[in-house]
């Protein structure tokens, strides 16, 4: 595992602050009242992974060759061939607290999005306000459990005036990818 590039870093984290906005600082900013600075949080890279967890286990693993280290902590997601940063399903549990826009499906909408279909408007129980188009968006179902995250089609304005069948979020994960995918989802 090593540290980010500052060019690795800027493209994960404009990719991030796309789902969390400002809040993206408590991603790595240690716990309050820890003193301590190996209590905070880092991104590392393994192969094209990019890991999040905490600085002393980091620290531990640079004793692990890392031909023998397969994962160490939170798989944010992986950088393609390209240079581009694609966020993956794990990543779901460290961005659903943290999220600046959230959509809430009713519960006739859960399962179309579990197996792999976009949002449509007639799904969309509650929107968070003031969303733009092409925001990163946390799905979740209406008693606040976080399902997946994609990105929005229309603004959360232009969403009231829709037909029933517009879609509202394009997906990009649901956790149905953890039955559907199980055997690539965590290949190296």
């Amino acid at each position: 595992m090593r540290q980010l590039t500052e060019e690795e870093t800027r493209t994960l984290f404009e990719k991030l602050a796309n789902y969390t906005g400002r809040s993206l600082n408590n991603l790595i900013a240690p716990p309050s009242g820890s003193e301590d600075a190996n209590d905070r949080y880092v991104f590392r890279l393994h192969g094209s992974r990019v890991y999040y967890l905490r600085l002393s286990l980091a620290n531990l693993a640079t004793s692990i060759p890392r031909a023998n280290l397969l994962t160490l902590g939170t798989c944010i997601g992986k950088f393609t061939k390209t240079g581009k940063f694609r966020i993956q399903l794990t990543a779901l549990d460290v961005l659903a607290p943290h999220a600046r826009y959230k959509v809430w499906i009713k519960q006739n909408g859960v399962m179309p999005f579990l197996y792999g279909s976009n949002v449509a408007k007639a799904h969309v129980g509650r929107f968070s306000e003031d969303c733009p188009e092409n925001a990163g968006v946390i799905v979740m179902d209406m008693n606040d459990t976080p399902l997946g995250f994609g990105v929005t089609a229309r603004s959360s304005a232009e969403t009231r005036r829709l037909e029933p069948t517009a879609n509202v979020v394009f997906r990009q994960a649901d956790i149905g990818e953890y039955l559907r995918e199980e055997d690539t989802l965590f290949t190296t």
